[in-house]
């Protein structure tokens, strides 16, 4: 039987001091009939960011010459990963914020044909550390979503999602600043399900996020404007595409010395 391709994406901008780390712990042998690749999309680093990912294992690297925003590097994720043939994406932060051994919980309601795309919640996981501001933020622009999507949304900003070849070629990010929202929008808007999957958050150790409250309020309230206005066409969804029969039989175990393998749950 032919393995699905699961393509993880890593959008990344001067992260040398934790990316080597995401990328070495993101599982690469959960279920047997599943195979998994490593994405880095290179946002015009400055720093070493490149050279630790390809040391650590990356697979594929794309390069842009200088940064073009978050946005951007998602949007070229996104169809680097269809054009690499991944029969699912996943995305995930380069920073250690999310949690990559979540991975197959993440791809979980998709393999059991519930969902299209599926989400990592900080607020139905754990969210010890996030700064108020933050929590702030992500509290109102979370119930922004949930206004214009008619059904609520607990973690609209998460940095942590998996699409289905489906949700990939239709994705459609309408400006470069950021995603979260309008992806989300986009998608839900065209019949795609959405489900959040529960994870546990870890606080940022390295660097620092780009993204402001006045950069929110200049640009993503006017793409989320632009989303909602402009008309989409429905997409007929084949819901069984991903399916695995036998999704429950395995569970990822750990040993003492950190290692990750496949146990038989029965």
């Amino acid at each position: 039987m032919r393995k699905q391709k699961v393509i993880v994406f890593l959008p990344a901008y001067n992260e040398e001091e934790s990316i080597g780390e995401v990328i070495e712990s993101i599982p690469r042998h959960f279920h047997q009939q599943v195979e998994v690749k490593v994405l880095v999309i290179d946002d015009g680093s400055r720093d070493h960011t490149v050279h630790v990912a390809r040391k650590a294992g990356a697979d594929y690297i794309v390069s842009f010459e200088k940064n073009r925003g978050l946005g951007a590097a998602v949007r070229s994720g996104l169809k680097e990963s269809y054009e690499l043939g991944a029969d699912i994406a996943v995305m995930i932060d380069a920073d250690g914020e999310y949690p990559s051994s979540q991975i197959p919980d993440l791809l979980e309601p998709i393999f059991k044909g519930e969902a299209d795309y599926t989400m990592g919640s900080r607020f139905l996981g754990t969210i010890n550390g996030m700064k108020l501001h933050r929590r702030l933020g992500n509290y109102f622009f979370t119930f922004v979503q949930s206004l214009l999507l008619r059904r609520w949304i607990y973690d609209g900003q998460s940095g942590m999602r998996a699409f289905t070849k489906q949700a990939l070629k239709h994705a459609e990010i309408v400006h470069n600043y950021n995603y979260a929202q309008v992806l989300t929008l986009n998608l839900v808007r065209k019949g795609f399900r959405v489900k959040e999957v529960p994870i546990q958050y870890q606080v940022r150790s390295t660097g620092e996020s780009f993204i402001t409250f006045r950069g929110y309020l200049s640009s993503v309230i006017p793409a989320i404007w632009k989303e909602v206005k402009r008309p989409v066409q429905k997409v007929k969804i084949d819901v069984n595409a991903h399916q695995l029969k036998n999704m429950n039989t395995y569970k990822l175990e750990e040993d003492k010395w950190g290692n990750v393998s496949i146990a038989n749950r029965n």
